[in-house]
């Protein structure tokens, strides 16, 4: 187990493997040392996290989905590491969608609960760029759709 990993596990995370796409595409590209990882939707080992931001889901909750999707993304960047997470250089962007009512405007909090999760995991490593932005509605009714771009060796 790398120090990635190692780190994960203390924090009480196995990462689960890489979700198969839901539809006509492949779950991540890489290009030179950049993998392009597709939306991953909030879903744990019990099932999809739905509901929308404003309405049903409050932000604590919202912020547990969006930590779901980044469980998720790293699962994606082991699986195009060949199962070393450890290749992983840096998280490089988040692009994040909220599923959430027109009057909702606490996006950037509730994509924190990626963003968090990858700088206690990943340290410097997992800071990134990021965008948290609404929708209107997101696919099977999820709370949260978080898509990445990654530097690895």
């Amino acid at each position: 187990m790398g120090k990635f990993e190692t780190k994960l596990s203390e924090m009480g995370v196995t990462l689960p493997d890489a979700p198969a796409p839901a539809a006509n595409y492949v779950p991540y590209i890489q290009v030179g040392d950049i993998v392009y990882v597709s939306g991953q939707i909030s879903q744990d080992a019990s099932g999809l996290l739905t509901g929308k931001l404003g309405d049903d889901v409050d932000v604590a909750a919202g912020a547990a989905a969006a930590r779901a999707c980044a469980i998720s993304l790293l699962a994606q960047v082991k699986a195009a590491c060949g199962g070393d997470l450890d290749r992983l250089v840096r998280v490089v962007k988040l692009g994040g969608f909220v599923n959430s009512t027109p009057d909702f405007t606490q996006q950037p909090q509730v994509i924190n609960g990626a963003s968090d999760f990858l700088a206690e995991a990943l340290g410097d490593a997992g800071k990134h760029a990021r965008a948290a932005v609404s929708a209107a509605s997101l696919p099977l009714g999820v709370a949260v759709e978080i898509e990445g771009i990654f530097q690895i060796s």
